[in-house]
């Protein structure tokens, strides 16, 4: 027995995924392997130029050098809602309806405290982005899981959920464009959604950080959009993906006033807020930024898209062939797990996948590839997967 043992709500936690990741490949290339990781969803590119001057232009402000606002500087907040109002036609209060975050897994903690009683249940998409499953457990949650089946789109099946199983559900997350699966939603499945939420008392909180990153003239809608769906929920958003921010950790949450006062409580008592500088080189992202640089970030992944699903159907690896975020949700072989897989791939092919069951039970059977590689290095990978599958 250990000197100090952790907290029951800690040992219901399993390590961080791509920390376990890190740690394959690490011991992979001390053993001479040269590895090509295709498994954390991290933009390549650079952040572009004009936002890294804006943050050196912030950061030489003495007056920027001291405890920001907890809730994010009005004129951040005014940015994402002039934001979401030119991309979404979705209109925010920057006061009450905006909250600056430092990204999605922070979100979803400050949520399930502010909402969460010890024994609620959190509908949890199965597979998903983990932190919607431990930020309900260290919130002393239950996790109940929503099935995503490819012969349903990747969609839960919400019709399927008794009063019973509602009975104690405080949130149901969605995330859609989806990580792993990269399914996106309809605007009347969002429909659905507010209907459900709205007769089950149920808080609905839609992660949406890639909903800029999207191929062949698709455009991923806002939750927010539906009518009706600001008074059951609130949406995440980041700059991590369209503006290849994901160090920089500034994203937000937007939506119902009540939710979003709740969670500002929290973060006030656990944070102190997003440096400054960060928040006005996010603002000048969010104002300053062409359409046509999304557009050219898109077509790059859009190019990377093509070819990993090109190599994986000349091996007969089924793979979907998404719409939007910058994944790849693979089927794996017949006799394979999704662990035996990606061990196949790191062993003969020096290729890192994340096998799907690490999203969730659900997940099993499949891998996820990330298409966040340089061109080369993806182009080497896809190489070494055709002479490893024997093509």
């Amino acid at each position: 027995m250990t000197k100090f043992a952790r907290s029951g709500r800690l040992q219901q936690i399993p390590p961080y995924l791509f920390a376990e990741i890190n740690k394959k490949i690490d011991k992979a290339k001390k053993s001479g392997v040269d590895v090509i990781s295709l498994a954390v969803g991290d933009p390549d590119l650079p952040t572009p130029k004009h936002i890294i001057a804006e943050l050196e232009k912030a950061a030489n402000d003495p007056k920027n050098h001291q405890y920001p606002d907890y809730e994010g500087l009005y004129s951040f907040r005014e940015a994402v809602a002039a934001w979401y109002k030119r991309r979404h036609n979705v209109s925010l209060d920057p006061v009450s309806e905006v909250l600056a975050l430092i990204g999605s897994k922070e979100g979803s903690l400050h949520l399930s405290l502010a909402f969460i009683n010890p024994g609620d249940c959190a509908f949890v998409p199965n597979p998903c982005y983990t932190p919607y499953r431990t930020a309900t457990l260290l919130a002393n949650g239950r996790v109940c899981d929503l099935p995503l089946l490819e012969a349903n789109s990747f969609l839960p099946d919400l019709s399927g959920l008794s009063r019973a199983a509602c009975r104690n559900a405080r949130i149901l997350y969605l995330n859609y464009p989806n990580n792993p699966t990269g399914a996106v939603a309809s605007r009347e499945f969002y429909k659905e959604v507010v209907d459900f939420a709205k007769d089950k008392g149920i808080i609905v909180c839609s992660d949406n950080p890639y909903s800029e990153i999207a191929f062949d003239g698709y455009r991923p809608l806002s939750f927010l959009e539906v009518p009706g769906a600001k008074e059951v929920g609130v949406e995440f958003n980041s700059l991590s993906k369209p503006y290849n921010m994901t160090g920089w950790r500034i994203g937000m949450a937007v939506g119902n006033p009540e939710i979003i006062s709740a969670m500002a409580t929290v973060k006030n008592n656990v944070d102190s807020g997003v440096f400054n500088a960060v928040q006005y080189a996010a603002i000048t992202a969010l104002l300053d930024t062409p359409d046509s640089d999304i557009e050219k970030l898109n077509s790059i992944y859009q190019k990377r898209r093509d070819l990993v699903y090109d190599t994986l159907t000349a091996v007969g690896v089924k793979a979907a062939k998404p719409k939007a975020a910058f994944y790849m949700w693979c089927r794996v072989p017949e006799g394979y797990s999704s662990a035996g897989f990606a061990t196949l791939m790191l062993e003969k092919a020096g290729v890192v996948v994340t096998p799907g069951a690490a999203y969730g039970s659900y997940g099993e059977g499949y891998i996820r590839i990330s298409l966040t590689v340089p061109d080369a290095g993806l182009a080497e990978a896809m190489d070494r997967i055709r002479k490893a599958m024997g093509k």
